[in-house]
């Protein structure tokens, strides 16, 4: 938005599996809209091209140092909204917001990732000692779906995020039904990922423990769900 206001051009690429309400968003704010391939990494490589071809300024999604210190202020809200949580469950994609948080915390609040099954990009990077390709699939594509974790954010996971948590894609949409009929939180299904762990039951607390799930993202309606 402040780009927005101050007068300058942005130019924004995603894949053609983003959702229509995400790109109106986009366009909303004034940004130039470009659809590049079907996946994140697809979008990820012409943003490069872009760059390269231009001279723009380039703003990574998850593997920058601006991001990862934007993501962190999460952590810093939640400490001052909700002291004393004991575990934060989050989802990740490239790892940008979980890397920022895991970051401010360090260790101070347990630190639980979540990835759809069909895009376990933080667990096959934990598996090999580095981040590597992982599927990029289901439901959650649009937003949980690179080709790999960003390596600046790796080494503050190994550090600091306990474990990674996998959930269904059946999963992700019961926690979307829930959140909708229960609070009348519209999320994507990026955004129900954290939570699905917990009411599928793939994270199970602790007696006692305080627990706080992150619900991200609204790039989606609510006429998805049942009411």
């Amino acid at each position: 938005m402040r780009r927005k206001r101050l007068g300058v051009p942005a130019t924004i690429f995603v894949p053609d599996i983003t959702s229509p309400a995400k790109a109106e968003r986009i366009k909303g704010y004034g940004a130039q809209l470009m659809v590049a391939g079907s996946r994140y990494a697809d979008a990820l490589a012409a943003s490069e091209t872009h760059v390269a071809q231009t001279g723009a300024m380039a703003v990574h999604a998850y593997d920058q140092v601006e991001t990862l210190l934007g993501q962190g202020s999460v952590g810093i809200e939640l400490e001052q909204d909700a002291a004393g949580i004991d575990t934060v469950l989050v989802a990740v994609g490239g790892g940008g917001l979980i890397g920022g948080m895991a970051a401010w915390s360090a260790g101070r609040t347990r630190i639980v990732a979540v990835e759809p099954e069909q895009s376990p990009t933080l667990h096959a990077a934990f598996a090999a000692g580095a981040p590597i390709d992982a599927p990029a699939g289901g439901i959650a594509a649009d937003s949980l779906a690179p080709r790999r974790v960003g390596q600046l954010m790796f080494p503050i996971a190994r550090a600091h995020v306990e474990k990674v948590v996998l959930v269904t894609d059946d999963a992700i949409r019961q926690a979307q039904a829930a959140l909708w009929s229960s609070l009348r939180l519209v999320a994507e299904p990026g955004g129900a990922a954290a939570f699905a762990a917990l009411l599928s039951g793939r994270y199970r607390a602790l007696p006692g423990e305080r627990v706080a799930v992150l619900v991200c993202g609204a790039n989606t309606t609510a006429v998805n769900f049942n009411s």
